[in-house]
């Protein structure tokens, strides 16, 4: 991020943007006489460093399960690591995963206005390398989980999220893939001797704050290397479609955001297939 007018944009583009146990439950299924066990969540408030700064990060996952699995990391949106990011955790979990919510402001620090989120963001657009300390911190600390399966992990992002995980990804993080749901596009070059990761952009059609000047030099610079990335685009989704609280924040600050229920819905089964595909 550029000093100045670009922190301004910050600002606004993403605005959008309890540890209890699970209980396990069966179920037969009668036409096939199969039954099948709920998951049972395990979660845990962790803690972590780096370069002195403490971090607090939440990681679940089904103790049901048995087995080695791939890890997901989730970066938060610019509010920081609050409920949003631990109910996404929880949901991958559910599918089978060992999700990590991450931690990039450190102390678990969040913001509920616009304009101390921006404060706190910044600096990660300035700093891409201090944002590829914090990111790399988080997945150390997921690679000790003996659940984890740490030849297949992979990380998705919300809003300021969704450009880290991007950031990161060209930045050579070495990841299986990364999925970001409305967020910045711009950011560090594309480098193909320095990207490994697959890359998921879930887009909404009508995002004000990401321009369609922004999608073509994405695209242009994901072309010019042969990245293996997909562009999805949902009609219609404004920027923060995937969050229900969108629509009150966005009334409340008067920014053009807005939850889409339908998009929500078909990026998370983006989602779903493209972890099935980079994790085969």
């Amino acid at each position: 991020m550029k000093p100045g007018s670009l922190l301004v944009i910050v600002a606004f583009s993403f605005a959008a943007c309890n540890n209890q146990s699970g209980s396990s439950s069966s179920t037969t299924d009668s036409t096939k006489n199969q039954t099948t066990q709920s998951p049972m969540l395990k979660e845990a408030n962790v803690s972590y460093t780096n370069d002195s700064v403490g971090m607090n990060g939440y990681v679940v996952y089904d103790s049901s399960k048995q087995g080695k699995r791939p890890g997901i990391l989730i970066v938060h949106e610019w509010w920081g690591l609050n409920e949003y990011p631990k109910m996404r955790a929880r949901k991958l979990a559910e599918l089978g995963y060992v999700a990590m919510a991450v931690d990039m402001y450190g102390g678990g620090e969040t913001a509920d206005n616009p304009t101390d989120a921006g404060k706190m963001a910044g600096p990660f657009y300035q700093d891409l390398q201090m944002t590829k300390s914090r990111f790399d911190a988080a997945l150390k600390k997921l690679k000790t989980f003996s659940q984890v399966d740490t030849n297949n992990i992979a990380a998705i992002g919300y809003c300021f999220g969704g450009g880290v995980v991007l950031n990161v990804a060209r930045l050579g993080e070495d990841l299986k893939g990364v999925v970001s749901f409305h967020g910045s596009l711009i950011g560090a070059p594309a480098d193909k001797k320095l990207l490994k990761a697959k890359i998921l952009v879930c887009h909404g059609a009508a995002d004000q704050f990401t321009k369609p000047q922004d999608v073509a030099q994405f695209k242009k610079q994901m072309d010019s290397i042969g990245a293996d990335y997909t562009f999805k685009q949902y009609q219609g989704a404004s920027h923060a479609f995937t969050n229900p609280k969108a629509t009150e924040i966005g009334e409340k600050y008067k920014i053009p955001i807005k939850y889409n229920a339908a998009a929500d819905s078909a990026s998370w089964n983006d989602m779903k297939d493209f972890f099935a595909k980079i994790f085969k």
